[in-house]
């Protein structure tokens, strides 16, 4: 026995074997829908293909939920040959599921040997060449008198096994579906040809007993039931219909029944083995307070974006009410330093505005700093442009709300303070440039202007907006930030904020 490093199916069927694209997709979606198979068997599946020199290697295991493992270690990567896969041989070259042998042990676990050959069907309907060997190990150290429910487990599972030889299992893929919830556990009916339950497990019982049915379900019409136990006839009528299609050999998508506040999450599967529709397997699982708990998010997400656009609303309200008095001022520096305040307000509402549309509390910040460039852009003295290289990205609240205030001083000082009024002549430009890693981001605020005054200290100044800058870039954002004259003239600020996860 040899081992090679454990790797992806996809991996391990390329590299040992010349399977192409279409043989290992069915087989990657054979190993996403076999914990099915898995639990009904009460046995570990793994999932085999052939490789040089008759030999075998195992490329996907799945144990069971319903009963121990017949393997305490991992067996994906494990390659064998010889006496040891002598039943998979059979099963690849023979076509047919292979039952015979006698136990074997692993250490001190006893396990009953299956092998289940897997086929695809092509374009055509036509079931191809035997790809790989599913192997069905069961761990025998537990063995007892098989319950009705085991029973009805191991004889489903059965049939799914010949459909995997057929190549009518699994499934084609469902748009939108990326798990095959529910689960046996979750509760389990099973349908002769007419539609009419043949068994249900106690665990389904249960579920269907919440939406109002409390008699037994052995021979009920299940499709009738549920159109007739939902809230809303046309649900029910589609619940119905999707296991009509189930029992005509069809693969419906999963659907959920809601009755007297309660709601059942269905999946229906084909049973026909041997290309013969003899029923249907379906599915319920109980998902009540799963949905009752999507409801209260939904809600909780709805209120937020609510609260975030009347926020919005109130500080557009107070930017007019400062623009208003900033009309009736008549001392110049008086009215400026409304107009000032009016540009901070706008640009935290325009935090609000993007959160109010947001599902959670991120927003895609680019947008955010293109609009306050432009609003600045427009308060210059003289022709000045800007532009932004690199992206910001998605930002949580707690940093974007600071940072916008933080750029729109910057953005501000830069077009006020950088030109002088007379170079109406003279192009300006600022640019915001932004570097952005997992941990940290870099902005740089740099524009070609006649640089910062002569012996200008920014930890010592005044000015109300270096003031913001420095308080929200050490308290809030938690970064640090450097003004300089810049390399060819002009004037730049560098500021980092770290983006790791803030304890409160």
């Amino acid at each position: 026995m040899k081992v090679v490093k454990p790797s992806t199916l996809r991996e391990l069927v390329e590299e040992h074997t010349g399977l192409g694209p279409a043989d290992i997709d069915h087989l990657q979606r054979l190993a996403g829908d076999w914990q099915l198979i898995s639990d009904l068997s009460f046995a570990d599946l793994l999932l085999w293909v052939p490789a040089e020199n008759g030999a075998y290697v195992c490329v996907a295991q799945v144990r069971p939920t319903t009963a121990p493992t017949a393997y305490q270690d991992d067996q994906v990567g494990k390659i064998a040959g010889g006496a040891e896969v002598a039943h998979l041989e059979v099963a690849r070259t023979q076509g047919r599921i292979w039952r015979e042998g006698d136990p074997v042990w692993y250490g001190d676990t006893p396990a009953r040997h299956e092998a289940v050959p897997v086929r695809r069907r092509g374009p055509d309907g036509e079931a191809g060449d035997v790809i790989a060997v599913v192997g069905r190990d069961t761990n025998l150290s537990t063995a007892r008198t098989p319950s009705q429910l085991e029973l009805n487990y191991l004889t489903t599972a059965d049939d799914l096994a010949q459909m995997i030889a057929d190549g009518t299992f699994p499934p084609p893929r469902v748009d939108g579906e990326t798990t095959s919830a529910p689960r046996v556990g979750d509760g389990l009916v099973r349908l002769d040809a007419t539609g009419k339950v043949t068994y249900a497990s106690p665990n389904a019982q249960s579920a269907i007993r919440r939406l109002g049915f409390s008699a037994s379900l052995v021979g009920e019409d299940l499709a009738a039931l549920f159109n007739r136990l939902s809230d809303d006839p046309l649900e029910g009528s589609e619940v119905a219909a999707r296991i009509l299609a189930a029992l005509r050999g069809d693969a419906p998508p999963r659907k959920e029944v809601e009755a007297r506040t309660a709601t059942v999450l269905t999946r229906a599967l084909p049973l026909m083995p041997a290309g013969v529709p003899i029923g249907a397997l379906v599915l319920a699982r109980d998902i009540t307070e799963v949905k009752r708990r999507d409801r209260a998010l939904i809600t909780k997400d709805a209120t937020i974006r609510e609260i975030h656009h009347r926020v919005k609303n109130n500080l557009q309200t107070v930017a007019a009410l400062l623009r208003l008095q900033a009309r009736r001022v008549t001392v110049p520096e008086a009215r400026a330093a409304l107009e000032e305040s009016v540009r901070r307000v706008a640009s935290i509402a325009l935090v609000h505005e993007t959160l109010s549309m947001s599902a959670d509390e991120v927003v895609e910040f680019d947008g955010i700093v293109d609009r306050v460039a432009q609003a600045a852009a427009e308060v210059a003295a003289s022709h000045v442009r800007t532009r932004r290289e690199g992206s910001f990205g998605i930002l949580p609240a707690e940093i974007a709300t600071p940072l916008v205030m933080v750029l729109n001083e910057l953005l501000l000082n830069a077009v006020e303070h950088g030109f002088d009024p007379g170079d109406g002549d003279t192009e300006g430009e600022v640019v915001v440039r932004v570097e952005r890693d997992k941990k940290d981001l870099r902005v740089v605020v740099a524009d070609n202007g006649r640089g910062l005054p002569e012996g200008f200290n920014p930890m010592s100044s005044k000015r109300l907006g270096l003031q913001i800058i420095r308080t929200l870039t050490t308290g809030e954002l938690r970064g640090t930030i450097e003004l300089r004259d810049r390399e060819g003239g002009g004037a730049e600020a560098v500021l980092f904020v770290p983006l790791a996860k803030r304890e409160r």
